[in-house]
Parts: C-alpha cells; sequence; structure tokens
C-alpha cells in the first residue's frame, strides 16, 4: 500500500472518523510499529511535515530516519539511459533499492520547480521511488500534490463542521514568490469527496490544472464567492496556464476580518502575515491554523498505520 495521493483513500469519511479516534489515543497502537522503520526522505525544506510524520510515526513504535537530500545526499539521475556525465552522482534505480534495505517505509518531500509544467507533472522523485524501491512510499508532498496535508484538512473540517452542506471557499492570495499549486490541487480533490458547497476563488489567469478542478465553482469576484461561507481555505498559487508565473500579487485578494464575516480561516502555514491574511485573522477565534497543523500528526499517524497493517495481511 502507497500513499500518494489523496485519491489513494477509499472512504474520506471512514478515514475522518478514524483520525480523529486516533487523535484521541494516540499511544494505542504503540507496538505497531515495533522494529519497524521509517526513512524520511527531504528534496525540500519542511517544519510541520517533518516533525509531525516523525511523531506520527514514533506514536505507533517506528524507528525513524531523516536525511536531506538537497544537502547530505547525492545527486540523482531519474532518466533511463542517462549517460551520467554531468551533474548527478546516483541513479534513482540504486538509490531506491538501497533505501529499501534500511526501511520499512519510505516518505517522500520533493517540490515542483515550476520551470517544466511536463516535468513536475510527471513527479519523477515520487514515481522514481515508487518504481525502484521494494517498501510502501508516502507522499509528504511532490509537485502536484499534498495529500497529508488535504486528509489533516478534511479531520479539521470535520471538527469545526455543525452543517450538512456547509460551504467552503478556497481562496488565492498574493505571495512574493512563485509557488507551487500541491496544496490547492489536493484540497479540491479531497473537497470533491465532501458534501459540501465548495467555491475556488481567484484572479482571472490564475485557473488550475482543469484536469484537477474538473467541474468546481470557479468565481473571479472573490467578494461574491465569500458570501456566507462557514470555512475559507486561503492559498497562493503562480499560474498554472503560464506556468509557473506571477501574474498578479493584487494586495486586494488579501484575507481580511471583514471579508472572513463569520467563517471560520485555514491555511496549511507557513503563511507570510499581511500579505496572503491580516494580523486580525490569523489572531482571532476564527482561525483554524494552530488546531491545523496539530492535525498533521494524526493525519499522517492514520496513513503510517494503514500502511503497517497492510503489511500485516
Amino acid at each position: 500500500m502507497n500513499y500518494l495521493s489523496i485519491n489513494d483513500i477509499d472512504s474520506l469519511s471512514t478515514w475522518v472518523k478514524e483520525a480523529i479516534a486516533l487523535k484521541k489515543q494516540p499511544k494505542k497502537f504503540k507496538t505497531l510499529g515495533n522494529d519497524k522503520t521509517i526513512g524520511l526522505l527531504f528534496f525540500n525544506n519542511s517544519l510541520r511535515t517533518r516533525l509531525s510524520t516523525q511523531k506520527a510515526a514514533m506514536n505507533l513504535g517506528m524507528e525513524v530516519i531523516v536525511m536531506n537530500f538537497g544537502s547530505e545526499g547525492w545527486a540523482l539521475e531519474y532518466v533511463d539511459g542517462t549517460i551520467m556525465d554531468q551533474g548527478t552522482s546516483e541513479h534513482i534505480k540504486e538509490a531506491a533499492q538501497v533505501i529499501s534495505q534500511y526501511c520499512d517505509i519510505i516518505a517522500i518531500r520533493a517540490f515542483a520547480g515550476l520551470v517544466d509544467k511536463e516535468l513536475d507533472e510527471a513527479e519523477e522523485v515520487l514515481n522514481g521511488f515508487k518504481t525502484y524501491a521494494s517498501v510502501p512510499i508516502v507522499n509528504m508532498e511532490s509537485s502536484v500534490g499534498h495529500p497529508l496535508q488535504a486528509l489533516t484538512d478534511a479531520i479539521t473540517l470535520e471538527e469545526h463542521n455543525f452543517k450538512n452542506n456547509p460551504k467552503v471557499v478556497l481562496s488565492w492570495a498574493p505571495h512574493p514568490r512563485a509557488l507551487p499549486h500541491a496544496v490547492a490541487n489536493s484540497f479540491i480533490q479531497m473537497m470533491q469527496k465532501q458534501n459540501a458547497e465548495f467555491v475556488i476563488t481567484h484572479p482571472e489567469g490564475y485557473e488550475l490544472d482543469p484536469n484537477i478542478t474538473k467541474d468546481s465553482k470557479i468565481e473571479y469576484n472573490q467578494e461574491k464567492a465569500l458570501e456566507n461561507a462557514d470555512f475559507v481555505y486561503v492559498k497562493n498559487w503562480s499560474s498554472y496556464t503560464d506556468y509557473g508565473q506571477i501574474k498578479s500579487q493584487d494586495p486586494n485578494w488579501q484575507m481580511t476580518l471583514k471579508k472572513l464575516g463569520k467563517a471560520k480561516f485555514m491555511h496549511c502555514l507557513p503563511v507570510r502575515r499581511n500579505v496572503v491574511v491580516a494580523d486580525e485573522v490569523l489572531d482571532s477565534e476564527q482561525s483554524l491554523v494552530i488546531e491545523q497543523a496539530n492535525n498533521r500528526t494524526y493525519a499522517a499517524q492514520l496513513v503510517l498505520k494503514k500502511i503497517l497493517e497492510s503489511n500485516e495481511n
């Protein structure tokens, strides 16, 4: 069993309930991971993902190995038949097989480069390990998706939702840097599994991959989109059509309390205060960002628990 996409979840509502139960008794399955090791491989920086996944593994009794490939590992080659006389030192074929001998699960974090759309969508790091590793693979954020975050968001929504059909809005926000699409992509895919009124709002030119948004409602007027919202999830992403480019830094898209209304505020963190969202929102009781960060542990723990259990059967 791998966990590469939010679509690897067979029943989202069941998983969410299991995660909430696990949250109440995080050490209940402490022996499940005895004598098991997880390798956390980071090709990009991390705070919540690294610490929460490590904590999740420890809650299950696993040993944890962490490696930062950017500064510690050899530069990997992913293309078959390459004459390796340039910058890469080791092929994914050997690396994945070797790491599989040391670990029972491999978790990988490798962002989009935002230069070559085709290359990013090929997910060469994640799929390279999937192809050549002999142990389960977990996606800790890839070029295209962040399924651990999406499961976390589903847990958080469930804990704070008191309606049969809540209105959930995903709103683009300005940012000084070009950011990937992974969080937004997985959030959309997660919301498509929910019984909710879901709206995506962003400036024109910031449409995401139509193969992911599908028939989700898109509203270019942020104010209109936010009307009567129960939850507002804010995230920046760069252009998908003009791949990786910043088309707008319009400060009017920043989230404020006035815009938020009575809705709960969500963001995956890290967040740039007073650029993406005003202090008044983050510091209000309507903000769920710290609770979201806490739920990262239980999302990861549930995924690892299911992988360990599947390997026992």
